[in-house]
């Protein structure tokens, strides 16, 4: 959807035309609800951060300025701070620090866990899962998403340098946390031609 597409269409929703409003979700929501299922691994949490998202998208009259970037973008900054938000009084406590040990948790990728090494898209999943929040965000924005990197530096309220290194931080670390999943299939590939 064009950008001045999508501010006309807003403008409508905020004035209660629902086909203005449907164009718009049907536009945004599964970004937004890949992103919040994506911070929090949780089916349910997600759906509620996708629906707060979309209801104070139209209750919000001044929110929105597209000088500052998409509406997409927009949407993940307020799904974010959403998902945040339900962090703080679920009473999870969310460490923001982008230095978290790098070496913890491998086995759940590996697969050393003494369950079966889970596939591929299940791998990558569970090691995002396992960066730290700033650099997950950043990696799932990016990557994932397909936002510029102003837009990420947007919703995440940091300069594009911090985004970018982030990115740089997050991908050593994914290389490091799924080296050993891939080195094992390609040991047990090996094993099966013998």
């Amino acid at each position: 959807m064009m950008i001045a597409n999508e501010i006309e269409e807003l403008r409508k929703a905020k004035r209660g035309d629902t086909d203005a409003f449907r164009a718009l979700f049907d536009a945004h929501h599964e970004a937004v609800y890949r992103f919040a299922y994506r911070l929090t691994n949780s089916v349910h949490v997600a759906e509620d951060v996708t629906q707060d998202c979309f209801l104070r998208m139209v209750s919000n009259a001044g929110g929105f300025d597209p000088r500052r970037g998409s509406l997409r973008a927009f949407l993940c900054g307020m799904a974010r701070n959403l998902v945040r938000q339900y962090w703080r009084v679920t009473g999870r406590e969310v460490e923001l620090d982008d230095d978290r040990d790098e070496n913890a948790a491998t086995d759940v990728v590996s697969g050393n866990s003494g369950s079966p090494s889970p596939d591929v898209a299940e791998a990558v999943q569970a090691a995002v899962g396992l960066l730290p929040v700033l650099q997950r965000e950043a990696v799932i924005l990016f990557e994932f998403e397909g936002l510029s990197l102003e837009e990420v530096s947007q919703v995440v309220n940091a300069d594009v340098g911090a985004v970018k290194s982030r990115l740089f931080r997050a991908r050593r670390r994914l290389r490091g946390l799924l080296e050993q999943y891939f080195n094992q299939i390609k040991t047990d590939a090996w094993r099966n031609s013998q």
